[in-house]
């Protein structure tokens, strides 16, 4: 079943120009450390990230790194990177994205320029309405193929696939576990998530990768 969506207005965000700015302006304005975006011809300033949200997002990457690398899938990108995608005229930073090796060339110095296979944002209050209504509506647009959305605070994941209409589906987690389709023979245990410490030594061993 399709799940409607409903648009969240997001909270104020820091608009680092006024007038209209080039895709080209705002890569020469960003920066390795901080992350904006590119919405609409505004450079918008995002701000800063949770530990919790760190430490979520650096065990995703090591775990998916680790599975693309030994499968020799693609490349997993983190943000601050953006994805430019040009007939929504977004320029968006994910908090990870997978691109697989058919897309590979689409990467470039310091952008994607199309969509990802994969993109994962890790949400916090004042980005629920930017990540779960904004972002959903342009990356399902943009036919990026999953997108998980990571509530910390809920303790709450969403998996979004694209069906064979073009339509976002809310994808099953039986027992609590993801199985990817666009990173065959990964799957996640949500619980992982949750605990303290993050267990990223036995998810690897888990996944066969060490």
């Amino acid at each position: 079943m399709l799940e409607t969506v409903e648009t969240i207005q997001p909270q104020t965000t820091a608009t680092l120009n006024r007038g209209y700015v080039t895709f080209e302006e705002y890569l020469e304005q960003s920066s390795d450390t901080r992350i904006c975006e590119w919405v609409d011809g505004e450079i918008i300033n995002m701000p800063g990230a949770s530990f919790e949200h760190q430490n979520i997002n650096s065990f995703l990457i090591t775990v998916l790194r680790l599975f693309v690398d030994r499968k020799d899938l693609g490349v997993v990108v983190v943000s601050p990177f953006a994805m430019k995608l040009e007939s929504q005229r977004r320029g968006r930073e994910p908090d990870i994205l997978f691109v697989g090796k058919e897309k590979t060339h689409l990467i470039k110095k310091n952008y994607l320029d199309g969509a990802a296979d994969l993109a994962i944002e890790i949400i916090s209050p004042e980005s629920v309405g930017r990540d779960r209504g904004e972002k959903f509506v342009e990356y399902e647009a943009a036919k990026i193929k999953e997108y998980w959305l990571i509530y910390p605070e809920r303790r709450q994941v969403e998996f979004y696939r694209l069906n064979s209409d073009g339509f976002y589906q809310l994808a099953p987690t039986p027992e609590g576990v993801f199985q990817s389709e666009i990173l065959p023979e990964f799957f996640l245990r949500v619980a992982w998530l949750w605990q303290e410490p993050l267990p990223t030594i036995a998810a690897l061993k888990e996944l066969n990768l060490i």
